[in-house]
């Protein structure tokens, strides 16, 4: 631990450590690059295998300057009580790239990679290696992909003549000349694969691009994985070892003399078979009151399994007593990589039953299991919808769960869509809508092919109508769900967005045909009919958050809200957005009600939602990006052609994007969203977006912003969250957070998806139970 760190790198990600029993200690340094006046802190968490946060230090910025800043020092370090893949976490306010710092470390852990994994772009994921340490030469040792693969090296300097390739036995894979600070070369398939190979260079300044490593097609075996380390010595066979038992921990309140199960999962991330071994092990007790439904697991290339760790709390366990029990995973097939997942049981009663104190702050690796015991007793994959005697419903992985005798079933559609066993069934949107005859209805693609579905039984057994045309080019479809007060006298509406054109000059421009059907059931079952041309340069649909109300109807009219692309040369504050109603019997259009602009113009993030209240009077939020959602009410009930308010911001100066909108029994109109701040206590020195609450009271003024999520990082985020409401008017909020840097997505391969619910329109929430629902 004496020597001189002589390598650097810039972007964000972190590092693993395969440790031994014993001292962990990591030397950590930064230098402030100063390309840009930025404030860039950089944070770094040591993570134990089980992802409880050991150590949390920050290296602030340095000030403004001219130039590369001092070069600053910290150390972390923890005692290991058993082996396991310990993690380094690193992140930098305002700088989700990295490129405004250099960042190494060194340790007193043998087997270590780093994983470069920045933030996201909205283009294809690629994490080059980035050196800026030309004061030494260094190497840059890493897993050749199988097969021909490309490597592209830029930016060496003028010094540099040739770079070397060694394979893991030191012999010469290849010498590649250098012309112009660059570097391209193609390795043939039949070239050894002696593996780790290293790539040494007489300078560590370089940008560094490797097929399979720092870029990826979809057929790659570690997509998104760039794995590599400055010492040959210390790779150690992550790429087959990463996941190897999940979830890491768990949280579970258990009743004294009560039993369960955890289900864990066992994944052999490599492309040839894996034996896992498993051993529970109770903290300071002989007996262990949690058995595993197998101790070793056979697994083929690629594979995953399921294991349940079945306890049971003793009788005599005190009213608060917790048992902790560590499952370690053991490979056989590589030797010495070992983790472990912690398992954690209660006594007493489970947070989750009360109130959430607001806001929920996430924190880094602790989401809702690890701070109130939260373990979904109902689905969550997608959001919940409620029939007209609300039952809930829910788009799951194979089909629609629903809460049946107080117990969750599920229909597969592989076997309950009618003509269509065993086809391959893909959500075309996860929104369910029931109409006066209390039928469901869902957009899937069936074999490729989209299809209204639906169900006379509640969700048992379905029927098929496809959705011909418009397969030259790629579409989104919604359909009318309930917010509230609306009411399909027939079946739902139904819209399509056809693109017709895209914007090479401005990517979130995008120009739909908007087309609405009005399906019809009849003797002979459902009818789409003809599609009616609503718009021509709509903008399209973002659903993915908030999933916005497209259309609502009531009394055989139908209202649709859109907002549309314009000439990127004319000046216009925003999306212009419009709304129009369709007389269902006649299929007439009114002319389009302009009733708003959502800033920025020509952007599809800015998808606007409509509502209506009990009196049948017509709401609608403008999307945004960033900027306060325009409001406008309509001036008749039940029509957009008798005039509209005019559009007033719902709070001012409020970051807001992705509209969810509904309006319960008292015409208090909701809206959830997300929301950014800068500076605040959270983060003081960087920016973040929350997942927040607002509401309107009939007749009066939105209220103030209320965060209920707070993100566990700063930068970007956004939490999918979709609001819906039942028949009684309470709010169900779904969301999943996702943070901008790769590196903590990449740790988690299931879905963090929760579910929360507002009883009383708004005041509190609480995560969901099952219990919540039964008898509703």
């Amino acid at each position: 631990m004496d020597s001189k760190i002589q390598w650097g790198t810039g972007g964000a990600g972190g590092a693993y450590f395969l440790t031994e029993p014993g001292e962990l200690v990591i030397d950590l340094q930064k230098r402030d690059r100063n390309v840009h006046d930025r404030r860039t802190d950089l944070r770094a968490l040591l993570i134990a295998p089980d992802r409880k946060v050991i150590q949390e230090v920050t290296l602030p910025d340095t000030g403004p300057g001219d130039g590369d800043g001092p070069l600053q020092h910290t150390r972390l370090s923890t005692y290991v009580n058993r082996k396991g893949i310990y993690k380094l976490n690193i992140t930098i306010s305002n700088d989700r790239y990295g490129e405004e710092i250099v960042w190494a470390f060194r340790t007193n852990c043998r087997l270590y990679l780093i994983e470069t994994s920045r933030g996201h772009r909205d283009a294809r994921h690629q994490e080059p290696i980035v050196l800026l340490a030309p004061e030494h030469p260094g190497d840059v040792c890493f897993l050749p992909p199988e097969g021909a693969f490309a490597v592209e090296i830029e930016d060496l300097p003028d010094s540099v003549k040739a770079l070397t390739v060694f394979d893991a036995s030191g012999s010469l894979v290849d010498t590649l000349a250098v012309r112009g600070g660059r570097v391209t070369h193609t390795f043939p398939a039949d070239v050894h694969r002696s593996t780790p190979w290293r790539l040494h260079l007489p300078a560590q300044q370089a940008v560094i691009h490797v097929d399979g490593v720092t870029r990826w097609s979809d057929d790659d075996p570690h997509v998104n994985m760039s794995y590599w380390t400055p010492q040959l010595d210390s790779f150690f066979p992550l790429h087959a070892c990463r996941w190897l038992l999940t979830p890491y921990n768990r949280n579970v309140y258990v009743r004294r003399g009560a039993s369960g199960a955890i289900d864990l999962q066992v994944r052999n991330s490599s492309n040839s078979p894996q034996t896992v071994r498993l051993t529970p092990e109770i903290e300071g007790a002989a007996t262990v009151p949690v058995r595993l439904s197998a101790d070793t697991v056979h697994l083929g290339a690629m594979e995953r399994a399921r294991v349940s760790a079945r306890y049971s709390m003793p009788d005599s366990a005190g009213k608060d007593d917790v048992l902790t029990c560590r499952v370690t995973a053991t490979s056989e097939t590589y030797p010495g990589i070992s983790t472990y997942s912690t398992l954690t049981l209660r006594t007493g009663t489970s947070p989750v039953s009360r109130p959430i104190r607001l806001p929920l702050v996430l924190k880094p690796y602790e989401h809702e299991n690890a701070q109130f015991g939260f373990v979904p007793d109902c689905p969550v994959e997608s959001q919940i919808y409620f029939d007209l005697d609300n039952r809930p419903f829910v788009r799951t992985e194979k089909g629609i769960g629903a809460l049946r005798n107080g117990r969750w079933t599920e229909s597969d559609f592989r076997s309950s869509v009618d003509g269509f066993d065993n086809a391959t069934f893909e959500s075309a949107s996860t929104k369910i809508a029931f109409d006066a005859r209390n039928l469901l209805y869902i957009v899937e693609n069936v074999n490729d092919q989209p299809n209204l579905l639906y169900s006379r039984d509640q969700g048992h057994t379905f029927f098929a109508c496809a959705i011909p045309g418009r397969d030259d080019c790629p579409r989104t479809f919604d359909i009318e769900w309930f917010t509230g007060h609306n009411s399909c006298d027939g079946p739902p509406p139904v819209l399509r967005y056809a693109r017709t054109a895209e914007d090479a000059r401005l990517f979130w421009r995008k120009v739909n045909d908007l087309e609405l059907f009005l399906p019809e059931m009849t003797s002979r079952g459902l009818s789409l009919g003809e599609p009616i041309l609503v718009s021509d340069q709509c903008i399209g649909l973002s659903q993915h958050s908030g999933i916005p109300a497209s259309v609502v109807s009531r009394e055989g009219k139908v209202h649709v809200i859109w907002a549309e692309a314009t000439d990127p040369d004319e000046d216009v504050p925003g999306v212009p957005t419009y709304v129009a109603t369709i007389d269902r019997e006649t299929r007439t259009m009114g002319a389009p009600a302009l009733v708003g602009y959502g800033p920025p113009a020509n952007d599809i993030h800015n998808s606007p939602s409509i509502t209506m209240d009990s009196q049948g009077y017509l709401h609608a939020l403008s999307g945004t990006h960033g900027c306060p959602f325009p409001y406008a009410r309509s001036l008749g009930s039940n029509t957009a052609d008798a005039g509209w308010t005019e559009p007033r911001e719902a709070w001012p100066d409020a970051r807001q994007t992705y509209i969810g909108f509904v309006c319960d029994p008292e015409d208090t109109l909701h809206s959830a969203f997300r929301l950014w701040w800068n500076g605040t206590s959270h983060f003081p020195a960087g920016n973040y977006a929350t997942l927040a609450h607002q509401q309107c009271p009939t007749g009066g003024a939105w209220h103030e912003p209320r965060v209920l999520v707070v993100p566990p990082f700063s930068e970007y985020s956004v939490f999918y969250h979709r609001l819906t409401i039942d028949r009684k008017g309470r709010l169900f909020l779904s969301y999943d957070y996702f943070s901008t840097y790769w590196f903590y997505r990449n740790d988690h391969p299931q879905s963090r998806r929760s579910l929360m619910m507002s009883p009383d329109r708004g005041n509190t929430w609480k995560l969901l139970e099952t219990a919540d629902l039964v008898g509703s």
